[in-house]
C-alpha cells in the first residue's frame, strides 16, 4: 500500500528525518505529454528495490502525475518523491513499511538564448564527490549538491563541475557531463567511480547515440584530458542538452555535432 500525497507531511516521515526515499522530476511538454516517462519510472524503480523501498504501481504514478497535470498543465515540471514513509526505531526501518508518493509543480527553469547558443561558464567546485553507496539513483540524500550548488552562487559561475577524490571529472551539480573529441563522444562512467547520478537523459543520449553508430566511450579520464575536447556539453530531462564555452582556464567553441544533439533533443519536447 502506497500513501498518496497527504494533506501534511508528518514529522516522522523517514524522507524528511533520514533521506530515506528517492525523486524524480520531470519535464512536462505544453501539449501536456510527459516524453521521458518510461525513463523515470523505471530509474525509481530500480531505485526503490536497491533501497528495499515497496515500489509504487504503475497505476499510483499514473494517478499521481494526473493530479499534478490536474493542478498545473504543462509546459511545466513534476516532481515525484517517494518515501520509505513514517516507522522504524532511529535509523532502523520499520520491518512492514507504507511508502508515501508524494508530488509538486514547478516551472521550467530559463536560460537565455546566448547561453543555450554559445555555452556557459563553469567552475571547479572544491570539494570532491565521494563514493555514494547507492551510485546512480537518485536519492533524497543530496547535501554533497547542496554545497557545491552554494558555491556555484558564490562563484558568479552558471555551473560547477564536480570532481572525485583523484580529480577526475564526474558530473556538474545538477546534470550530466558529455564531450566531444576528435575519436567521439565521451562521458564519465558513473558506475566505476560509485559516485554522481545516472541521468535520464545520460540515457537517452547513450540510447540515441549507439542507434546512430555513434559510439560513446564511458570511463574515468583526469582532468586534464578536457583541454583536448572539440566540445563540452551538460544534460538533464529539464534542461536538454546545455554547451559550455568556458571552464576554469578552458574555452571552446560549440561544435555542429553538439548543436544537432541539441535540436534533436529539444524536437522531443517540441513535437
Amino acid at each position: 500500500m502506497i500513501q498518496r500525497q497527504p494533506a501534511f507531511i508528518d514529522s516522522r516521515d523517514r524522507g524528511l528525518a533520514y533521506g530515506d526515499g528517492l525523486f524524480e522530476t520531470l519535464r512536462v511538454a505544453a501539449d501536456g505529454r510527459i516524453p521521458l516517462l518510461s525513463l523515470h519510472r523505471q530509474r525509481m524503480l530500480d531505485g526503490a528495490r536497491a533501497l528495499g523501498i515497496p515500489a509504487p504501481q504503475p497505476v499510483e504514478i499514473e494517478q499521481a502525475l494526473q493530479k499534478a497535470l490536474a493542478q498545473k498543465p504543462g509546459p511545466g515540471l513534476i516532481k515525484l518523491i517517494l518515501t520509505r514513509g513514517v516507522g522504524g526505531r532511529g535509523y532502523l526501518p520499520p520491518a512492514n513499511p507504507v511508502p508515501s508518493l508524494l508530488w509538486q509543480t514547478g516551472d521550467l527553469p530559463v536560460w537565455d538564448k546566448c547561453s543555450r547558443q554559445e555555452g556557459i561558464v563553469m567552475g571547479l567546485c572544491s570539494q570532491p564527490l565521494q563514493a555514494d553507496p547507492f551510485p546512480g539513483y537518485k536519492h533524497l540524500n543530496r547535501l554533497a549538491q547542496v554545497q557545491a550548488r552554494a558555491e556555484v552562487a558564490r562563484q558568479g559561475w552558471q555551473e560547477g563541475l564536480l570532481l572525485s577524490p583523484r580529480r577526475q571529472p564526474l558530473e556538474a551539480t545538477a546534470m550530466n557531463l558529455f564531450a566531444r573529441f576528435e575519436e567521439g563522444w565521451w562521458t564519465p562512467d558513473l558506475a566505476a567511480a560509485r559516485s554522481g547520478v545516472a541521468g535520464v537523459m545520460r540515457q537517452w543520449l547513450l540510447d540515441d547515440l549507439t542507434r546512430r553508430g555513434e559510439g560513446v566511450s564511458c570511463d574515468l579520464r583526469p582532468l586534464s584530458q578536457l583541454r583536448h575536447a572539440q566540445g563540452l556539453f551538460l544534460a538533464n530531462s529539464v534542461v536538454g542538452v546545455l554547451p559550455v564555452r568556458k571552464l576554469a582556464q578552458w574555452q571552446w567553441q560549440v561544435p555542429p555535432e553538439v548543436r544537432n544533439l541539441q535540436a534533436r533533443v529539444d524536437a522531443i519536447f517540441d513535437a
